[in-house]
């Protein structure tokens, strides 16, 4: 009887530009995200900005994506509200959670108050909220923490204008 010869025929690689592959490689990159980035982001470790809408600690932000985080599609942020925000102007449809202090947002036409402990949800419409933060105590502390799920944000064609620039800006 022969002896038999084997041949093993090697698969060949797949392409670079294939989509599925660029999936599988998307898929593994987000689970790595979510093994091995941080958990806790320390505030401490958190600069803050003066920018035309106010004062902000940035911790997560999908755009520049900088800060090491597990998650991708959140927007979080602290405002220190000093005197007022910026007015501005978009869809609506997140989260704010008042840490400190008190005060009150003109939303559109209404006046709603806030203090520590409240969480505001600005409605979604479909022309957009125009609303501006206000410290009911200027000189004394009043900060919120926003919370943005971009995805969702993405989905209502979310878009942000600016109307009028915090006072501590230049």
């Amino acid at each position: 009887m022969a002896d038999r010869v084997r041949t093993r025929v090697r698969q060949r690689e797949p392409a670079a530009e294939d989509r599925y592959e660029r999936c599988l490689k998307y898929l593994l990159d987000l689970r790595d995200r979510a093994t091995t980035r941080a958990v806790v982001l320390r505030g401490k470790e958190m600069p803050w900005e003066q920018t035309r809408q106010g004062r902000l600690q940035w911790f997560i932000v999908r755009e520049t994506d900088d800060t090491n985080s597990v998650l991708r599609d959140w927007d979080v942020f602290i405002h220190d509200i000093r005197v007022h925000s910026g007015k501005h102007r978009h869809q609506g449809g997140l989260i704010i959670y008042v840490l400190e202090g008190e005060g009150y947002t003109e939303v559109d036409d209404d006046r709603v108050e806030w203090e520590a402990g409240d969480l505001l949800l600005l409605p979604i419409q479909p022309g957009g909220v125009t609303h501006k933060h206000y410290n009911r105590r200027p000189g004394e502390s009043c900060k919120w923490m926003a919370f943005i799920y971009r995805p969702y944000m993405d989905e209502i064609g979310y878009f942000i204008e600016q109307k009028e620039q915090a006072p501590e800006y230049q």
